[in-house]
């Protein structure tokens, strides 16, 4: 078998029902980024008497949001590619990384609740 280089290269087409679910997935990603990317300079604009921890609040909202959207594209190119060619999906580990950042930002949104 051929190797596929891109996400419309060669294998076989997949049912569009996946191919619609990996894009809707790819939009939930960067909607997620989107809504860090609020969320930081909502803190940012916001928060009265701004501080330290508001400013790495805002700033760990901006850093993942940046982190998911670069990463968004990539993800969504290598299930294609996987599902085209009639491969395991890839793992990712975005799923870990994201569940660790927001969890960081909960607790320094936490601290700064309790701080101010």
């Amino acid at each position: 078998m051929a190797e596929i280089k891109g996400p419309h290269d060669g294998g076989s087409e997949p049912d569009y029902r996946f191919t619609l679910a990996n894009e809707r997935t790819f939009l939930a990603w960067l909607r997620t980024a989107l809504g860090l990317l609020a969320g930081g300079v909502a803190v940012h604009q916001l928060v009265p008497d701004p501080n330290a921890l508001s400013t790495v609040l805002a700033g760990l909202c901006v850093v993942l949001a940046a982190v998911l959207a670069a990463s968004a594209y990539p993800r969504w190119r290598r299930v294609q590619t996987a599902m085209r060619a009639g491969r395991p999906l890839p793992k990712s580990g975005m799923l870990l990384l994201l569940t660790a950042g927001i969890l960081v930002i909960t607790l320094a949104a936490a601290a700064l609740v309790v701080f101010s």
